[in-house]
């Protein structure tokens, strides 16, 4: 098995480090498999690129880094780098402000190998402040749903969401097309529509993948109740003839 932990990057000098280092401390024992971490240095104007240079040659697990020149959406960025990933992989999406857990990819590997056949896997994280400090009561936990339509159905009625806690294969990704290029938020979540809409339930997953770090400079600052509900509103304006098929009605 080999997975590729996923990371666009632009101006994150101050958290990408931690990032990096996170993801070089996992620890794949006793299962064997590869990981690396693949970065889009997305037109930094910060020296992310200096330093990402310096990741790239010391030690630990592998670090590549593709430059780009003009800044990228989120989605066009992920494609970009999943382009150069293998094509029997697994990826793994995390932000250049969070933290992956050491035991985050053996526990998908473990999944892997005890459903075999399975394309997508998602876990549980936990919300941190800025300075890693655990935040009470804002835990994500993900939830098992019997089908993919009552899945699209929670999704739709702001009842559920997914950000980054998941585990999917390549091979999935280019099944469904790969992430939009002209979404400009919750890209992630309009690709696991997707996956729901090809008939693909995710495994769910006991453990906790991530700490998702909130601070005064996140992307998703001013994201409120009423944002998300616009942002629904377009990811299933673009699928309405499927979900309505399924019943699911515009949020």
């Amino acid at each position: 098995m080999r997975f590729t932990v996923i990371t666009p990057t632009h101006n994150r000098r101050q958290f990408l480090p931690e990032a990096v280092a996170s993801v070089r401390a996992s620890v794949s024992a006793p299962l064997d498999f590869e990981f690396e971490h693949l970065i889009c240095e997305n037109a930094s104007t910060d020296d992310t690129a200096a330093w990402l240079r310096e990741a790239v040659g010391s030690d630990g697990a592998p670090v590549r880094v593709v430059s780009q020149a003009t800044k990228l959406l989120p989605g066009p960025a992920r494609n970009l780098l999943i382009q150069d990933t293998p094509a029997d992989g697994w990826l793994v999406p995390l932000d250049d402000d969070d933290l992956l857990l050491q035991r985050c990819l053996h526990n998908y590997a473990d999944l892997v190998q005890r459903h075999p056949g399975q394309p997508w896997f998602v876990a549980d994280f936990l919300r941190v402040d800025e300075e890693k400090r655990y935040m009470p009561g804002e835990d994500y936990y993900a939830w098992r749903f019997e089908t993919p339509a009552d899945m699209l159905r929670a999704i739709f009625r702001a009842e559920h969401f997914i950000q980054g806690n998941v585990c999917y294969s390549r091979a999935l990704f280019e099944e469904v097309g790969g992430y939009s290029e002209e979404i400009t938020m919750a890209e992630d979540l309009d690709l696991y529509v997707r996956f729901l809409l090809a008939g693909h339930l995710p495994v769910l997953s006991p453990h906790i993948s991530h700490l998702h770090r909130f601070h005064t400079s996140n992307v998703s600052i001013g994201v409120d109740a009423d944002k998300h509900a616009n942002d629904l509103r377009v990811i299933y304006d673009q699928y309405a003839g499927q979900l309505q098929e399924l019943g699911i009605e515009r949020p």
